[in-house]
């Protein structure tokens, strides 16, 4: 049965979590600029504010009162309504991610977060789906060919890689046996297959399943690598090319703060959450230190965000899409049904051994990770160069150019290029 609570307690957790998540949003910007700064030998914001730690505050403001320009071929309340659906999605999707434990405030305790629903994990896949309407209808609103192209092109991305995802998470909860978001860190609050000292979190077990998800996590967020929504080379800004001011800060904040959500997400799904050690500690820590845990395991995927985009180049549009339907989603669909095997043994025949469980987990990831990085030159056609490409001797022969092989910069010949 559900606890109740005074209106009051409903209205600070509520508050408390979307403050949370909206500084940390805050702090991930000032964090990205300063260190892809000393990543690239330069220096980053640095003069508003101690470490220039008031920049994004000044962004924001300057942003807010930008012009606001809206063309005159929009769609204009399409055209406003997209930025409103991402926003508003990245803030409802945090709603079923617990910061912490139990705190008492004024006689009442109460968890730290907003709905703890029977739904649970499926409020934040749905949300996810819901943030994909924000960049179609921002890209076909502006009525524009690159907004277009770059919202279709995110569309797709997006829709991909949520089938992965979802299956990563149906994984975790087949393994858990809940879908309710308590549940899943309470069953990651004991220790790993009976041995002391090692914490039960589920990314040991269901390694394959966490894999995915961080790839898919960092496509859905539209990261780089994965960032072709805004491949400027080709598509000039993407699906928010007509926005400026403010609707194109909403698309900004969105952003970013789905780096920040996925990575509460992977945190409280396979590395329980804001469980931690207490050190035999009272009150006030033992509501404190659960939200420091939470803070530290979600920093360190938020620095993952920030060092994957200063050190990968943008992948290629087709390695992309390849990569979410013949890598991750098998790879998640046939690990989803060894787990459901995992559990059925489990209440049938006592379950397998602690080190067979183990070393299919580990097994099911080397696979994986050599999926990911090694044998990728089987996507060549014959008389293709590796990738897909023509080999450059036998483009000349063809008599055509190749743009991929062929230097057509400034300093080539005009009629060389004709030819």
């Amino acid at each position: 049965m559900t606890e109740t609570f005074p209106f009051w307690v409903y209205l600070v957790r509520a508050v408390a979590v979307f403050l949370y998540f909206l500084l940390f949003t805050a702090l991930l910007i000032w964090a990205e600029r300063r260190i892809l700064g000393r990543m690239q030998s330069r220096l980053g914001p640095n003069r508003v504010g101690p470490f220039g730690i008031m920049q994004t505050l000044v962004d924001g403001l300057k942003m807010f009162f930008k012009e606001d320009v809206t063309p005159g071929m929009v769609n204009k309340p399409i055209f406003v309504l997209a930025p409103l659906i991402g926003v508003i999605a990245g803030f409802l999707s945090v709603a079923v991610i617990p910061l912490g434990g139990n705190v008492t405030m004024f006689g009442e305790t109460f968890p730290l977060v907003v709905a703890d629903l029977h739904v649970g994990i499926l409020w934040f896949l749905a949300m996810g789906s819901i943030h994909v309407y924000s960049t179609f209808l921002a890209g076909w609103a502006s009525n524009s060919p690159y907004p277009l192209l770059g919202g279709v092109r995110s569309s797709a991305q997006m829709v991909s890689y949520e089938i992965a995802q979802g299956l990563a998470v149906a994984s975790v909860f087949i393994y858990t046996g809940s879908l309710r978001v308590s549940d899943i860190i309470a069953a990651q609050d004991q220790a790993l297959f009976g041995i002391e000292g090692i914490p039960g979190w589920n990314v040991v077990p269901l390694f394959p399943a966490f894999l995915v998800f961080v790839v898919g996590m960092v496509a859905e967020a539209g990261r780089p690598p994965f960032d072709l929504a805004e491949a400027e080379g080709e598509l000039v800004g993407g699906f928010n090319t007509e926005y400026s001011g403010m609707k194109f800060g909403m698309f900004m904040l969105a952003e970013f703060m789905a780096a920040v959500t996925m990575s509460a997400v992977v945190v409280t799904l396979f590395f329980g959450g804001p469980n931690g050690p207490t050190f035999g500690l009272g009150e006030p820590f033992t509501s404190l230190l659960p939200i420091l845990w939470f803070t530290l395991k979600v920093s360190v995927f938020v620095l993952f965000f920030i060092l994957l985009r200063g050190a990968l180049p943008r992948v290629r549009y087709k390695q992309l899409m390849d990569l979410g339907w013949k890598v991750l989603i098998p790879v998640a669909l046939v690990w989803t049904m060894v787990t459901a095997g995992f559990v059925l043994i489990e209440e049938v025949e006592g379950g397998l051994p602690d080190g067979a469980r183990i070393t299919l987990a580990v097994l099911a990831g080397l696979v994986l990770l050599f999926a990911l990085f090694g044998g990728r030159g089987d996507d060549t056609e014959p008389g293709t160069a590796r990738g897909g490409r023509r080999a450059p001797a036998e483009t000349a022969a063809a008599g055509t150019v190749d743009p991929d092989t062929t230097d057509v910069g400034f300093d080539a010949d005009p009629e060389e290029v004709s030819r």
